[in-house]
């Protein structure tokens, strides 16, 4: 018993010991979690949010008075990535604040790049989030720091 004590305290105290701290990157907007020592640039609106390694990123792309019918929606997320999936890969849900939140997951085999996107509509608003990540490095931590950042999202309004 006394053993067993000792190894959840243990595994506790080490979980604890290498957890990742992380800032919150502000927007009027959004925000989103990003984990500490990695970078984030704003090109043009467009925010990136990457490890110093650069091995993938983050990026978040926010459009506001487009006129994209809720119907296209899922046509759209298939030609950012010129993909030949059907339509039906694309998830959709109700989401937060009244947005539907699309979901995609597509791997670029040409690239060998994973892309995880999704996309919150509402009226004439639309979120873009999506990550891409080299092949080699989608596993352990990147993964793990990847989803949480991704996952991190927040829309504000």
């Amino acid at each position: 018993m006394m053993k067993k004590i000792l190894f959840f305290s243990a595994l506790l105290t080490g979980s604890l010991f290498f957890a990742q701290k992380a800032k919150v990157y502000e927007n009027p907007n959004y925000s989103i979690t990003i984990p500490e020592g990695w970078k984030s640039t704003n090109d043009s609106e467009i925010i990136n949010i990457f490890p110093t390694s650069q091995i993938g990123a983050v990026t978040i792309s926010e459009y506001h008075d487009l006129a994209l019918p809720k119907e296209e929606v899922k046509k759209f997320i298939l030609a950012l990535y010129q993909s030949k999936d059907e339509e039906k890969k694309v998830k959709e849900k109700k989401s937060q604040k009244g947005y539907t939140e699309y979901l995609y997951e597509h791997f670029d085999e040409k690239e060998k790049l994973f892309w995880i996107t999704k996309a919150f509509q509402k009226d004439k608003n639309l979120y873009l989030v999506s990550i891409n990540c080299g092949q080699k490095f989608w596993n352990g931590n990147y993964m793990t720091l990847f989803n949480e950042t991704f996952n991190s999202f927040k829309i504000k309004k």
